[in-house]
């Protein structure tokens, strides 16, 4: 049954009016894929040069930015490819890596806001004891569980998916999420449990603990002057809102394979594309501008440019 599995073509007919407008669409996401690697990167690029940053807060950053990097260079190549082809089909084997690599950076990102939080709240409720706890060691032990535990969580899903029978071979979206548990023939119930322990260990928890963290800066701030207030909310605004972000769009993913069947294609694919399209944009917008740090030297790298 693997091998029988792994040589299957899965055809992805999430695409809407994809032979008429195939130009068009290849145009649209190429400039966006472009326009992501290269904001991401600025970011990413200023924090590795200036030492000034080199601090555990702006190690996370670009360490989520460069997490965007990866999430759309999971998606974006293998969706031009299709628009320029005949068929929108992909291989079983390629569709489970492609599911598997989506869900592991989508993790990764809410485990780096959660590491972000628990810096924050170290930085501002715990000052004196910042530098013992928040050390060289400690930021990468936060990196390491951010990228690696949502993968070795997503395996035995990829695993049990790989081993399973199909009894459909047509997904409607434009690449491989969650939508391929409705390839399969039976209902799994061990498929289902076990997804929801990883749903709740990847983001829920991570959600609550930084709702958690947040709330503690917000009353130990509370209780403080207003300039510490404004410093606070300087450094925690960005991240709550790139969380809110997140949330937003990873629930439309969540969304789409519950009522796909009753909504249209067009409205599908627009629902898919939002995370996909918008959200990995909005990450380096909103470091770029709300972190003052990063908006002096971006500024003065754009100075630089205009001036040459």
């Amino acid at each position: 049954m693997d091998k029988e599995n792994y040589s299957t073509y899965i055809t992805l007919d999430g695409h809407v009016e994809v032979q008429k407008y195939r130009y068009l669409y290849f145009m649209i996401v190429f400039i966006v894929y472009i326009l992501i690697i290269c904001s991401n990167s600025t970011i990413v690029y200023l924090i590795w040069k200036h030492q000034n940053l080199h601090e555990p807060m702006y190690i996370f950053i670009a360490a989520l930015l460069l997490n965007s990097i990866l999430f759309s260079t999971n998606i974006y190549p293998k969706l031009l490819t299709d628009l320029l082809s005949e068929q929108q089909i992909t291989s079983y084997e390629g569709c489970l890596i492609q599911y598997f690599m989506f869900y592991t950076f989508n993790g990764s990102e809410f485990l780096l806001l959660a590491a972000m939080s628990y810096d924050r709240y170290v930085s501002i409720c715990k000052p004196l004891q910042y530098p013992a706890i928040m050390r060289k060691s400690t930021v990468n032990i936060l990196l390491a569980s951010a990228w690696l535990l949502p993968a070795f969580q997503l395996v035995p899903l990829a695993a049990i998916s790989a081993s399973t029978q199909l009894c459909s071979f047509t997904l409607n979206v434009v690449f491989c999420n969650n939508s391929i548990y409705k390839l399969h023939c039976v209902w799994s119930r061990v498929i289902t449990i076990y997804g929801l322990y990883v749903f709740l260990n990847v983001i829920v928890m991570p959600i609550l603990f930084i709702l958690f963290t947040y709330s503690k800066i917000f009353l130990i701030t509370y209780q403080c002057s207003r300039e510490v207030r404004k410093k606070a909310a300087e450094t925690c605004l960005p991240h709550l809102l790139v969380l809110i972000n997140l949330s937003f769009y990873s629930t439309f993913d969540v969304i789409i394979v519950r009522v796909e069947s009753n909504i249209t294609k067009t409205a599908r694919l627009i629902m898919v594309l939002q995370m996909v399209l918008y959200h990995p944009l909005v990450n380096p917008i909103i470091y770029g501008l709300k972190m003052k740090e990063i908006s002096k030297h971006l500024k003065k790298l754009l100075c630089q440019d205009n001036m040459n």
